[in-house]
């Protein structure tokens, strides 16, 4: 199976400050969480959480393309995407 993203939801996790999401293997919900300095533009290194958000909707496939890589590389219950995993 791969990695799929048929629910568009997302939420904001004030204590992780990251955006969270779920991708779909077959039956089983794989958690994410992209942070949100990945999704904050060049010399910004805040967002609010209205700003996170619509970041992440505005960048969504790339976000979806970068888990689907973090994925690949090694099976875990959860995983934090982070500015690195953009470059």
């Amino acid at each position: 199976m791969t990695l799929e993203f048929p629910n568009p939801s997302r939420s904001f996790d004030k204590v992780r400050n990251a955006v969270r999401f779920i991708g779909h293997d077959g039956m089983f919900e794989v958690p994410f969480f992209v942070e949100t300095a990945a999704l904050a533009k060049p010399g910004k290194t805040q967002l609010s959480e209205a700003d996170s958000l619509t970041a992440f909707d505005t960048t969504r496939s790339s976000i979806h393309d970068v888990a689907r890589k973090a994925y690949s590389h090694r099976r875990r219950t959860t995983y934090t995407l982070t500015a690195a995993d953009f470059r």
